[in-house]
C-alpha cells in the first residue's frame, strides 16, 4: 500500500452562505487517523447568495486550514461542482462532503479504517446500517432510495445498502481515472456503476450517522433527480460501458 499522507476533502457548494462556515469548522475540527493531513476543496457552483464571502471570510480568518477555493461562472450543477474538485485533488484519497449538515465529518475516520487496515479502495457510508443516529424524516424519500440502490445493486452486482449516500471515499488514482459525465444528482449512480467495472476493486461499505435536512432547511434534492437517477443506473449499467 503506498503511503497514505493527504485525504482531498471535496465540497460542492450552492447557496449555502449561512451554514458554510459550520460545516468547515468541523471538517477543521476532525483529527484524522495516523496523523493524515487534510485538503480541503471547495467548489462554488455559481451561488445566488453569499456563499462566495463566507467562503473567502473563512479562508482568511483561517489561514491553518488548507482550503482550495475553484468557481464555477454558470450553474452546472452537484456532479459538476464534484468533477471539479476531483480533478483538483491531490491527495491520496477523496471523500465527498456535502456543505449542508446532513452529514458528519467526524465520521470519516469510521471511513478511512478498511483503507488503512489495507482491505478497501473504496468506501461508502450507508445511512441504513449499523446503530448510528438518524433524523426521522421523509418515507418516501427513505423508500425512493432504498429503490434507487436496489436497482442500482441488479445491474451492477454489488450489494450496497445506500448506492445515493453523499459519505464516498475513493482512491484517488481510481476516480481520477473515471470519465464522469453527469453534472447533476446523476453521479451517485454513475460513479457507483463506473467503480464496480474496476477490475479487482475492493469495495467496502461502513454505517454512518445522517441528519438530514427538510425542504424548508435547505434540501435540494426532488423527484426530477430521482427520475433522472433511475435513468443513469439503466444507462451507465445497461447501455453505456464509458
Amino acid at each position: 500500500m503506498k503511503p497514505f499522507e493527504t485525504l482531498s476533502i471535496v465540497i460542492p457548494a450552492y447557496n449555502e452562505g449561512p451554514t458554510i462556515h459550520l460545516i468547515l469548522d468541523r471538517v477543521k475540527k476532525v483529527q484524522l487517523l495516523n496523523g493524515i493531513k487534510k485538503e480541503v476543496i471547495i467548489v462554488n457552483d455559481c451561488s445566488k447568495d453569499d456563499t462566495v464571502e463566507a467562503i473567502n471570510r473563512y479562508i482568511q480568518g483561517n489561514p491553518d486550514l488548507n482550503i482550495q477555493f475553484y468557481s464555477h461562472e454558470v450553474n452546472q450543477g452537484k456532479g459538476a461542482a464534484l468533477h471539479t474538485g476531483i480533478k483538483k485533488a491531490t491527495g491520496e484519497y477523496v471523500i465527498i462532503q456535502d456543505a449542508d449538515l446532513e452529514y458528519d465529518p467526524e465520521e470519516f475516520n469510521i471511513l478511512l479504517k478498511p483503507v488503512l487496515d489495507g482491505f478497501a479502495d473504496v468506501v461508502f457510508g450507508s445511512r441504513f446500517m449499523g446503530g448510528n443516529a438518524h433524523r426521522i424524516l421523509f418515507f418516501w424519500h427513505t423508500i425512493g432510495n432504498k429503490f434507487l440502490t436496489f436497482l442500482s445493486n441488479m445491474l451492477t452486482n454489488l450489494n450496497l445498502t445506500d448506492m445515493e449516500t453523499c459519505y464516498k471515499l475513493f482512491n484517488r488514482e481510481m476516480i481520477q481515472g473515471l470519465s464522469l459525465q453527469e453534472k447533476r444528482f446523476g453521479f451517485e449512480p454513475e460513479v457507483t456503476a463506473k467503480i464496480s467495472r474496476i477490475p479487482d476493486v475492493r469495495l467496502y461499505e461502513v454505517g454512518i450517522s445522517y441528519y438530514g435536512r427538510t425542504y424548508e432547511e435547505g434540501k435540494k434534492i426532488g423527484a426530477r433527480d430521482g427520475f433522472r437517477a433511475i435513468y443513469c443506473i439503466l444507462k451507465y449499467g445497461l447501455f453505456s460501458r464509458k
